[in-house]
């Protein structure tokens, strides 16, 4: 953050800015600023100088030092004078204090401004930790609101639009205008499927005069079953999917049948309050099925610990609050993860509270539910069967009985009672009476081993047959040694060809429940008072058990979704804008509570979530309308006179250009090379990675890279490893799956450049696509230019663009006709008949360069 040495008053005075605004916003503009650099020392638990800045009302009274805030006049205001004071003084400390990051000059602007203003703020504002009550806007239920009237009625195309425009209208700007349908329809492909459109579709879609062809082309990418596959990714990140236990031992584990799970949901259209029950209290529905049992999964991708030593209790817990901390974020939006140790600092819930969530949780234990398929059942049915006709023949040919075993016992003596395993020997010293049920067992076994072993060595020295008779017992038993071996390799047979059964990992309701008590201070050892299921007051009511049932996570689940719940619809629709824009309508898309930021068009957000709850909860209804809005239509291109106004188009005046996710960086270059296997669902894979990825970790693994079709899946499918995560997946953000991930980072490194350019994976990419232009495009290098091009943006280069690529296409034939080594190194393995050489390793060079462009992994 930037450090002020100098901010005079008078650069304060020229807010001309800020001026020309609406006035300034206490909650929206202000009160996010105190909490991000005041709150810690002038907060609710503690106030240096007696000064508290968390509420407007606390900031009139002042401190020690007398009034921080003059009203009107904010160059008189002691808190405008100590955050742009360059030093301490005797009569005023530089705020905030020299080791803490400095305000920036917007933000100071923005506080002069209000101050200036009156310093108006709301009558009665939300007071931090302030018991069970609250008039917090996202604490209260949403009111439809009426969609506002507008000027210009032609931009509009379904109630979204009326919401944005009318913002805008009021600050007099004008909407972009709408992109152009090769944008738009692979804007559509990538938001919706993942998947850049191919060129006839392209063309196909540029040529569609017909009124409903946008509508149609939307239609037919919500029916893909790519669409799963894509907002599956989204939900994954939520639910910190990951293929290994993480920790330092991050042993493999299966669970992508629940992966598999929410792209079925998500394809069929699966209502979001029947998906998220399923998740949450599949296992405890009436007749539940094999798949809502496999929903449960959602709660079973938290971290698992194999260390020795480790105290397994504690671990457990450590699920659990995973478990309570990720249900808070992902239908909430709520930090309720700060309650485990203590009451909440900002939001009006407490540590009981936090237990009573907990206690919901507590119940479940943590199986694997078998998976087999109709012929592994059957397969598996015929061999227990034949197994256990095997196991009774074996019995067969058990002779020792209680009797035989009493004789034995009788007849030990010194000598052979001496012989006898230290542990059997104090057995047998006891009466019958006195020997314990394991006692006896160990005896058992131990006489039925000496019974059989005259079987093993052909009779030879049975210690009840002599003479002539234990000739005769010798051949009997040298043919039931024969028998048993005989039965028994049968046996080990019929193991070997048991067929490999999926499993998956899941809850289950355990039948007795287990007592909650809260945690003093977060520490599991300390319990506090005992608790019982429940949910923060704040929030709407728990439906009362029906006679003395304990509420349990079937009720939590239709609580979550119920629609009296204020924050379910708005969290999880401001989460699906989020994607198609950016950021959401609320910005902390994870914290809606009192330390987030206030929605930017609050009235569309409460529309859009009655909405949700009226079209039954329907994903794909939500997605068609906010894709068919002319909001999201416009074009993306920037514009300079909206710098000042709204310089992160938080008013939508036009649409947002957003890289492409880790995944979707390779599915584009899958896509394009024409590599891409379109194969929906099963076991993760292992496209080629780096070598050496694994030598940091404690437990080195054997990355075999796969071969075949699976070398070639969707970035959705790549095995991950929680303490080794595939390097091109992590150089352009994707999350690390310990714990959920409700928004990704995108940033903008080298790495990416280098992974597009030297990645193994990429490099074979690029090698196939220079092998699909040569062989499907006949023309020359500018045809093909101009045919490679379109495969990767969806429109036609520039002239100049062209002609850049022809001159580089050029240069590297020229510079490769005297280069058979580099030649060879670029190549791909096997070339159809009629392409040199020399030609196929120049379009390598020019397919890895169309990779790095910016354009080709962003959705305009």
């Amino acid at each position: 953050m930037m450090r002020f040495t100098l901010l005079p008053l008078a650069f304060l005075v020229s807010a001309a800015s800020l001026d020309a605004q609406e006035p300034v916003d206490y909650l929206r503009d202000v009160k996010p600023i105190f909490a991000k650099h005041c709150a810690q020392c002038h907060g609710p638990t503690k106030q240096r100088g007696d000064l508290r800045l968390d509420t407007a009302a606390h900031a009139m009274q002042g401190g020690n030092s007398g009034a921080a805030l003059v009203p009107g006049k904010g160059n008189a205001s002691r808190l405008v004078q100590a955050i742009t004071a360059a030093k301490d003084t005797n009569d005023l400390k530089m705020m905030p204090p020299s080791d803490r990051p400095r305000l920036t000059a917007k933000e100071i602007l923005l506080i002069k401004a209000w101050i200036d203003e009156g310093a108006k703020a709301p009558a009665k504002e939300e007071v931090a930790g302030a018991g069970t009550g609250s008039s917090h806007w996202s604490f209260k239920a949403p009111v439809r609101p009426t969609p506002p009237a507008v000027k210009n009625e032609k931009w509009v195309r379904n109630p979204i639009d009326r919401f944005i425009l009318a913002r805008l209208e009021k600050d007099g700007i004008t909407p972009s205008l709408e992109a152009n349908r090769a944008t738009l329809i692979r804007r559509l492909s990538l938001d919706l499927t993942g998947l850049p459109p191919t060129s006839a579709e392209v063309d196909a879609f540029v040529r569609d005069t017909a009124s409903d062809a946008y509508d149609k082309l939307v239609d037919r990418l919500l029916a893909s079953p790519h669409y799963g596959e894509r907002w599956a990714r989204h939900w994954l990140d939520l639910a910190r999917y990951a293929d290994s236990n993480g920790f330092n031992i991050d042993a493999p584990r299966t669970i992508w049948p629940y992966r598999d799970w929410v792209i079925a949901a998500l394809n069929r259209d699966l209502p979001f309050n029947k998906f998220v029950i399923e998740q949450i209290a599949g296992d405890m529905l009436p007749n539940a099925t094999l798949d809502q049992k496999i929903a449960t999964g959602f709660h079973r991708n938290t971290l698992l610990n194999q260390e020795g030593g480790i105290d397994l209790e504690q671990f457990r817990i450590e699920s659990i609050v995973d478990r309570v901390n990720t249900t808070g974020a992902v239908f909430l939006g709520l930090t309720v993860g700060c309650c485990q140790c203590h009451d909440h600092k900002y939001d009006p819930i407490s540590q009981k509270e936090y237990y009573q969530l907990f206690a919901f949780f507590n119940n479940c234990d943590e199986p694997s539910l078998a998976l087999p398929t109709p012929k592994q059942t059957k397969d598996l049915a015929d061999n227990q069967a034949k197994a256990a006709a095997l196991k009774k023949l074996l019995m067969g040919l058990d002779n020792a009985s209680p009797a035989r075993q009493k004789k034995w016992e009788e007849g030990l003596t010194l000598a052979t009672r001496a012989m006898l395993p230290a542990n059997l020997k104090d057995i047998v010293d006891k009466p019958d009476y006195q020997r314990t049920k394991t006692e006896k067992a160990m005896l058992a076994a131990h006489f039925r081993l000496l019974d059989q072993l005259p079987q093993a060595t052909a009779g030879i020295g049975d210690p009840l047959l002599g003479g002539f008779a234990g000739l005769v017992a010798t051949a009997a038993h040298a043919h039931l040694a024969s028998y048993r071996v005989a039965i028994e390799k049968k046996l080990t047979d019929l193991k070997k060809k048991e067929p490999d059964i999926t499993k998956t990992l899941v809850v289950q309701e355990r039948a007795t429940p287990r007592e909650t008590y809260i945690h003093l201070g977060g520490d599991f050892l300390r319990k506090g008072k005992r608790v019982s299921p429940g949910v923060p007051s704040v929030l709407h009511t728990l439906p009362e058990a029906v006679g003395n049932k304990r509420p349990n996570r079937v009720d939590l689940a239709n609580w979550l979704v119920d629609p009296a719940n204020p924050l379910t619809s708005r969290v999880v629709i401001n989460r699906f804008w989020q994607h198609y824009f950016g950021l959401g309508i609320v910005e902390t898309e994870n914290d809606f509570g009192l330390q987030g930021t206030p929605p930017s068009h609050p009235e569309l957000l409460d529309w859009l979530a009655t909405e949700f709850i009226a079209r039954g909860w329907s994903m794909k209804a939500m997605h068609k309308l906010i894709v068919t809005s002319a909001t999201y239509r416009q074009q993306s291109k920037a514009r300079p006179e909206l710098a000042n106004v709204d310089p992160r188009n938080r008013l939508l005046a036009r649409q947002n250009r957003l890289r492409l996710e880790a995944e979707g960086v390779r599915d584009v270059a899958l896509s394009v090379s024409g590599l891409l296997v379109p194969k929906i669902g099963g076991p993760s894979v292992f496209p080629p990675q780096p070598e050496g990825v694994f030598a940091f970790t404690q437990v080195q693994r054997d990355w075999k890279a796969s071969t075949g079709p699976d070398r070639y899946r969707r970035g959705l499918y790549t095995y991950f490893w929680r303490s080794a995560p595939h390097p091109a997946l992590m150089a352009f953000d994707a999350p690390d799956s310990t714990s959920t991930c409700t928004r990704r980072n995108r940033s903008n490194t080298p790495l990416q450049a280098l992974t597009l350019l030297n990645d193994k994976a990429f490099y074979e990419f690029a090698q196939a696509f220079a092998l699909r232009v040569l062989k499907d495009c006949r023309g020359d290098d500018a045809e093909r230019v101009r045919f490679a091009f379109r495969l990767c943006v969806a429109r036609d280069p520039s002239e100049k663009e062209q002609q850049r690529l022809v001159q580089l296409l050029s240069r590297l034939q020229e510079s490769l006709a005297s280069d058979a080594a580099e030649v060879k190194r670029l190549t791909p393995p096997s070339l159809p008949g009629g392409i040199a050489p020399s030609q196929a390793a120049a379009w390598t060079l020019v397919s890895r360069v169309l990779f790095n462009l910016d354009e080709f992994i962003t959705r305009e």
